[in-house]
C-alpha cells in the first residue's frame, strides 16, 4: 500500500472518489470540510495500492501540540472512505499504512471515529474488524435516536396526543423555511437552555447550504401569524435524513410545534421512500454528553416517543507509541 497526504490541488479527485465511494457522504466532500480550515490542520490522506489504484480516502485533522491525529477532528464522523470492491484483508493493509505515515510524523495518538452504518450505501465495516484486530480502545460512544422508514411508523401515546392538538393551532410547515430566522431562534434557545452557541455560525452554515443546496435543507414551522415556532436543519444523505440542528420557542413547545413537525416529516419521508425517492432513516442525532458518560433522558425520550431507536457513534483510538497497535506487515507510507 501506498500513502499520500492530501494537496489542495487534488480537490476534484478528492471530491470525484467521495461520490463514488461505498460509505461516504456529502461531509466529506471538499467545500463543506474545509469550511473550518482555519480551525484545523487537515492531514487527510490517499490510500493506493501498490499499482496505483485508488483505494480509499482518510479525512483528518491534526493537533501538533498534543501530537493526535483525529478522523475527523471537524466532522462527526470519519474514518476510511472505500472503493466498492475493497475487502477486509486490503482494508487491514490500508489502515496498516495509515498508521505507519502517522507513526512516522511522530504523532502519540489516533482517534477514529468510523462512519455508522446507517450511512453506507452498502455494508462497510471491515473497519471495525480492523481496528479489534490491532487492539483499538472505545474512546467514546454516543447514542443517537434513528427512526427505520421501511417498517411502520409508530409514535407514542403522548407524542400522538400532543399531534392532535397541535392540529387545532393552525400550524404551517414550510420545506424551505428561512435559515437567518431559524439561526436566529436556535441560538437564543441553545444560550437560554444550555448557555451555547451552535456548532457553526449563520455565516458558516449559509455558506454551506449554498454549495449544497440539495443536501442541507431547514423546514420550519409557522403560526397563524406566520412566526416560526420550531424548525430543524437536515443534512440529507441517499441513505440518512439527519436533523442537524431542532429548536422550539416557548410558544412552540406549548403549541406542540416540533410533534407537529416531525410526525409530518416522518410521513412524508417515508411515502418519499416507499416510491424509492428518500433515504431509508431518519436520524434525530445523539443524546449523549462527555464522550458517552452521560444521558440527556428527557431527550431522548422524547425522540424515542416516534418510534427512533439506538443508533452508535463511535469513537477509538488507536496508541501509536504501543507494539499493540502494530502489524504484522510494515506497508510503504510516503
Amino acid at each position: 500500500m501506498r500513502v499520500f497526504r492530501y494537496q489542495e490541488s487534488q480537490k476534484e479527485e478528492w471530491n470525484c472518489f467521495v461520490k463514488s465511494s461505498r460509505n461516504a457522504t456529502f461531509l466529506f466532500e471538499r467545500d463543506f470540510m474545509d469550511y473550518h480550515k482555519d480551525r484545523f490542520i487537515d492531514c487527510s490522506l490517499f490510500v493506493l495500492s501498490e499499482k496505483g489504484k485508488l483505494l480509499g480516502l482518510f479525512p483528518a485533522t491534526i493537533d501538533t501540540a498534543k501530537k493526535h491525529v483525529v478522523s475527523h477532528g471537524g466532522l462527526t464522523y470519519g474514518g476510511l472512505l472505500l472503493r466498492h470492491d475493497v475487502g477486509t484483508s486490503q482494508v487491514m493493509e490500508m489502515l496498516a499504512a495509515i498508521v505507519s505515515f502517522y507513526q512516522e510524523m511522530k504523532m502519540s495518538f489516533l482517534y477514529i471515529k468510523p462512519i455508522p452504518h446507517i450511512y453506507h450505501l452498502c455494508p462497510a465495516e471491515e473497519e471495525l474488524y480492523v481496528l479489534f484486530r490491532i487492539g483499538a480502545q472505545l474512546s467514546a460512544r454516543g447514542v443517537s435516536s434513528t427512526v427505520d422508514l421501511g417498517v411502520p411508523l409508530t409514535f407514542s401515546t403522548l407524542r400522538k396526543r400532543k399531534y392532535k392538538a397541535a392540529q387545532s393551532s393552525d400550524l404551517k410547515i414550510n420545506i424551505k423555511g428561512d435559515i437567518l430566522i431559524f439561526w436566529e431562534l436556535l441560538t437564543e434557545t441553545l444560550n437560554k437552555t444550555h448557555g451555547v452557541a451552535p456548532v457553526h455560525s449563520y455565516e458558516e452554515i449559509s455558506r454551506l447550504a449554498e454549495s449544497f443546496p440539495e443536501e442541507i435543507q431547514c423546514v420550519t414551522v409557522t403560526d397563524f401569524e406566520n412566526k416560526i415556532v420550531a424548525g430543524t436543519l437536515l443534512f440529507l444523505t441517499p441513505r440518512v435524513a439527519h436533523a442537524q440542528y431542532i429548536a422550539a420557542s416557548g410558544r412552540g413547545k406549548e403549541l406542540g410545534a416540533l410533534d407537529f413537525l416531525f410526525i409530518n416529516l416522518l410521513s412524508s419521508f417515508q411515502y418519499r421512500y416507499q416510491h424509492d425517492l428518500t433515504p431509508r432513516y431518519f436520524d434525530f442525532g445523539i443524546s449523549t454528553e462527555n464522550q458517552g458518560h452521560y444521558l440527556n433522558e428527557g431527550l431522548i425520550f422524547q425522540k424515542e416517543g416516534f418510534g427512533a431507536h439506538a443508533t452508535l457513534y463511535d469513537e477509538y483510538v488507536v496508541n501509536l507509541s504501543s507494539n499493540e497497535s502494530s502489524f504484522s506487515r510494515s506497508p510503504k507510507a510516503q
